[in-house]
């Protein structure tokens, strides 16, 4: 019962972690393109954006939970095979006490398999905001952006584009034939329609 105890009041620190990781993301996401998105975000925006980015890439979340899977079960086996020689040395690089029993080395082993978990997240998070913001940049630059949505706006004209990013206050797009990104309210858009690229 004290673990969970314990889990529970973890539970807030690592939300802030993702927080703190879905800001970064989107800041290095949207750094190449020359904006500064916590200036056009809210802070509702900021305190979904760890949930919106691992629900919206079904891969994303397979790769977290797949890499957190490994360490467990990693963290398993040097358990279970702690007084193999291969496994001491394993564990007197990491300076843990080698004489412990089952159950303490697996408490001593907690910390350290927070924190690979936690490194895992925030490659993760940096490699994705670095790689989608560098592709969509090329793209954007040897105009070769696949316009993914015809735009409304509010004053009617119908216009493709290749819609980069929604919040809850503004659309971030490029018009068709530009290398513009443009930043509109979402009261000043009329409508919005899916392109069917087939």
């Amino acid at each position: 019962m004290k673990y969970l105890e314990k889990i529970q009041s973890l539970l807030p620190l690592g939300y802030m972690y993702l927080i703190v990781l879905g800001l970064l993301k989107e800041t290095i996401f949207f750094y190449p393109l020359g904006i500064n998105i916590l200036n056009y975000s809210s802070i509702t925006d900021i305190l979904i954006s760890p949930i919106s980015d691992m629900t919206s890439n079904p891969i994303l979340i397979l790769v977290v939970l797949s890499v957190v899977l490994l360490f467990f079960l990693f963290q398993i086996l040097l358990v279970k095979y702690s007084h193999k020689n291969w496994i001491q040395k394993i564990l007197k690089s990491y300076r843990m006490d080698t004489n412990l029993d089952k159950r303490e080395l697996r408490k001593a082993m907690i910390p350290a398999f927070v924190m690979l978990a936690g490194f895992e997240l925030l490659a993760l998070f940096i490699g994705l905001g670095l790689g989608q913001g560098e592709k969509i940049k090329k793209r954007l630059d040897s105009q070769t952006l696949q316009h993914n949505y015809i735009l409304t706006t509010g004053s009617g004209e119908r216009v493709p584009v290749y819609l980069i990013d929604i919040n809850s206050i503004y659309y971030f797009y490029v018009k068709k034939d530009e290398k513009q990104v443009r930043i509109a309210p979402v009261g000043g858009i009329g409508n919005i329609e899916v392109i069917n690229n087939k």
